[in-house]
């Protein structure tokens, strides 16, 4: 069970971490836009809690495990901005949850498409 949940909390933790500091470091905020960052995170985020929701067996990809894995890491993704409202140099934006919510959606649509396919792989 930890082995399942240690990933998901060094991330989160992490996020944390990277959310509060006051400035983004130079080479990540000059390599990559502020969208892209969220939307990236947020997508490793879902599928690693997907990955612990589901007990790390395909089979136990289904509907709740995803909405769980999605409403997880939306509920992170809320109260790392939260937080950065307590941050004098950071800023909570709506926009930020949006692109965290993309990226859990485009990481749950990628694991959702990679199981029909691994399925159909199977019946063949």
């Amino acid at each position: 069970m930890i082995g399942l949940w240690l990933p998901v909390a060094v991330l989160m933790a992490a996020i944390y971490y990277g959310a509060t500091v006051p400035d983004v470091p130079p080479p990540i905020g000059d390599w990559f836009s502020d969208t892209v960052l969220h939307a990236g995170a947020y997508t490793v985020m879902a599928l690693l809690t997907l990955r612990a929701t589901a007990k790390a067996c395909w089979t136990g990809v289904t509907r709740g495990t995803m909405i769980a894995a999605f409403v997880i890491s939306m509920l992170h993704g809320v109260s790392v901005e939260w937080i950065q409202m307590y941050v004098p140099t950071r800023f909570a934006e709506w926009r930020d949850v949006w692109n965290d919510a993309a990226g859990a959606a485009l990481g749950l649509g990628a694991a959702w498409a990679w199981g029909i396919m691994r399925r159909q792989s199977h019946d063949l």
